[in-house]
């Protein structure tokens, strides 16, 4: 209980301490492998560690729903990993349904939709999504398979749920609260590579929580960690010159991804650049190709 305390604040050092005294004392304890495995995948990034957790618990398992565990922590380890082929090895092991288990129905339908098996993830997620309303994660998914089918609309009603249930949850209790945020925001930005800086130095930058459903029903990600506005290409003349106006960050989808208060700062600035690559780089480097071809 103490490792797991320590998860819900963000210390996962701190967790898997917890959680190794714990499995010192009882060597087949098997909830605390799976948790320290959790805590080895997310926050701390430890995928080999977190792959020898499941190896001892799969090791213990002996009904369905302890190997289903297992397998499905092992695979977000070797999806961390990026090792896609062994992964979709471990999705090939888990035991067939029905699952009584909404939660093991979304989980399994999300192995087969990150593995690229899109038909056999959508039946398990929209089961997942039926038997349990309040389901996030699974309404997130659903919306994200729906959007894939063509069904923008489907997916938007998905999304704003998912969005919905996300601002029920809110924020874990140590994330720091908005202005703190928004200074740590500030540090990222300061942070970038000079040559990305260039494009959002002048940027005003806000935080929220996650995006507004008006920009959801205009296909953005209700999960996306920061979104680029008043975007001009510095060869206009309009405008105020300024090639970003507005850098919204959304602090609820941050702190998911960042797992403990030290990785904020580095979650903004990578998808900062993500996002500044795909808005302008790429774009000034299809207009260059294209005007060299002329």
């Amino acid at each position: 209980m103490l490792g797991f305390v320590a998860a819900l604040e963000g210390d996962g050092e701190q967790a898997i301490e917890a959680y190794r005294q714990a499995i010192a004392l009882d060597e087949t304890y098997f909830e605390a492998m799976l948790n320290a495995a959790e805590v080895f995948i997310h926050p701390l990034g430890d995928f080999d560690q977190a792959l020898e957790m499941c190896d001892q618990a799969l090791d213990l398992a002996e009904v369905d729903d302890e190997i289903i565990d297992a397998l499905l922590i092992k695979f977000d380890a070797l999806l961390g990993k990026g090792d896609m082929e062994e992964a979709a090895q471990v999705v090939a092991r888990i035991p067939e349904g029905p699952y009584d288990n909404p939660n093991h129905a979304f989980l399994i339908g999300r192995a087969f939709y990150e593995i690229g098996q899109p038909e056999k993830a959508a039946a398990l997620i929209e089961e997942a999504a039926t038997k349990d309303g309040r389901h996030a994660e699974a309404q997130y998914y659903l919306g994200l398979i729906r959007d894939e089918r063509g069904d923008y609309r489907g997916a938007t009603e998905a999304f704003i749920r998912s969005r919905e249930l996300d601002l029920e949850m809110g924020m874990p209790p140590w994330a720091p609260g908005r202005e703190p945020f928004l200074a740590i925001a500030k540090v990222a930005v300061r942070g970038l590579n000079p040559v990305l800086l260039r494009y959002v130095g002048d940027a005003d930058i806000y935080v929220t929580e996650v995006p507004g459903i008006e920009i959801l029903a205009e296909g953005v990600d209700p999960r996306a960690l920061v979104l680029l506005d008043g975007l001009m290409h510095p060869d206009r003349e309009d405008g105020d010159g300024r090639p970003c106006q507005r850098i919204f960050v959304y602090a609820l989808n941050v702190v998911r991804l960042a797992g403990d208060i030290d990785a904020i700062e580095q979650e903004i600035m990578l998808a900062l650049e993500r996002e500044i690559t795909a808005t302008f780089l790429e774009a000034e480097q299809a207009e260059r190709g294209d005007s060299e071809l002329n």
